[in-house]
């Protein structure tokens, strides 16, 4: 192994405590506000009859919390000790702990559930974390082993249109640590590659937040 690549992955590793920390420190990091993709992934999945919901990097919950709202049953997942705690907390406050099972994961380990149990899948920029490409792929794997035929993973990921792309420290691959956090920044051409297995639906850009930062919203079906 060279000596550069050791250090990109010791760099990678640190970033659950930076995560950790941030999450201590901002307890509403990203609002309360459901956000745009669950918003619409919750459309596609009520028009589809889907019920049982994964969602990977929950964060502090407030597109967990949205779901359960609309009546969908969450097994949520994240590597924040600091976010589970927040998100059984909001649950537990707004009576929506039945519908609402959160938990600590790291998802470059094996999803803790047997295979063929959920409906979809669904993630709002965990797959644009610190995760390698070769960690990605062992991931869509675990997500299509998970998920029942005919099931979707709906994701999003910054692009490569957006604006830190290429600027900041390079960590190897398409990834940049940009203000302490590294992105793995997605060109159309990545989200085909992690597509095995599923059928693409849909590959819609948007935009989020005020710098804007540009996202990919992805929309798979388990073949």
């Amino acid at each position: 192994m060279k000596e550069g690549q050791s250090i990109e992955k010791e760099a990678l590793n640190k970033q659950g405590q930076h995560w950790e920390n941030t999450f201590t420190k901002k307890t509403n990091m990203f609002g309360v506000e459901p956000s745009i993709p669950a918003q619409k992934a919750a459309k596609l999945f009520k028009k589809e009859g889907k019920k049982k919901i994964l969602e990977l990097g929950g964060g502090q919950g407030r597109d967990t919390i949205f779901f359960a709202q609309n009546g969908f049953e969450v097994y949520v997942l994240d590597y924040c000790e600091s976010g589970v705690e927040a998100i059984n907390k909001k649950a537990e406050e707004m009576g929506l702990s039945e519908l609402i099972n959160a938990s600590c994961h790291d998802v470059r380990d094996s999803l803790p559930f047997a295979d063929e149990v959920f409906d979809c899948c669904y993630s709002h920029m965990l797959y644009c974390m610190a995760l390698t490409t070769s960690e990605l792929e062992f991931l869509s794997d675990e997500v299509k082993r998970v998920l029942k035929p005919g099931g979707f993973n709906v994701y999003t990921a910054r692009n490569t249109n957006d604006s830190d792309y290429g600027t900041g420290i390079h960590r190897g691959e398409d990834m940049y640590e940009v203000g302490g956090f590294i992105v793995h920044f997605f060109s159309k051409e990545k989200v085909e590659h992690l597509a095995k297995g599923f059928k693409i639906v849909d590959i819609d850009e948007f935009d989020e937040g005020s710098l804007p930062r540009k996202l990919f919203q992805v929309t798979l079906k388990k073949k």
